[in-house]
């Protein structure tokens, strides 16, 4: 029998979907956003013989999610711990 949902369950599950809201904001933003959207933007700036566009469209997005990955993990450790679920 499953147990009621507490107050404390909640304020868990909206801390995490807060959380992955946010690193999904983020990953749009630097894929979609720097990679196409605002490419004509960054396209006088230049890195590695490419414009700044094209960079974070092949190599940024890349990079930010796996940046992404090892904050998620930090955060939810530390949300874990707030919360008491730590293994």
């Amino acid at each position: 029998m499953l147990k009621p949902l507490t107050e404390r369950d909640h304020a868990y599950w909206h801390a995490n979907v807060k959380l992955i809201a946010l690193c999904l904001s983020i990953w749009a933003l630097v894929s979609y956003g720097f990679g196409m959207l605002l490419r004509p933007l960054l396209m006088g700036i230049k890195i590695g013989g490419a414009d700044l566009g094209f960079w974070f469209a092949q190599q940024g997005s890349i990079l930010t999610f796996l940046a992404l990955i090892f904050f998620y993990a930090w955060s939810m450790n530390k949300l874990d711990k707030k919360f008491g679920l730590e293994e």
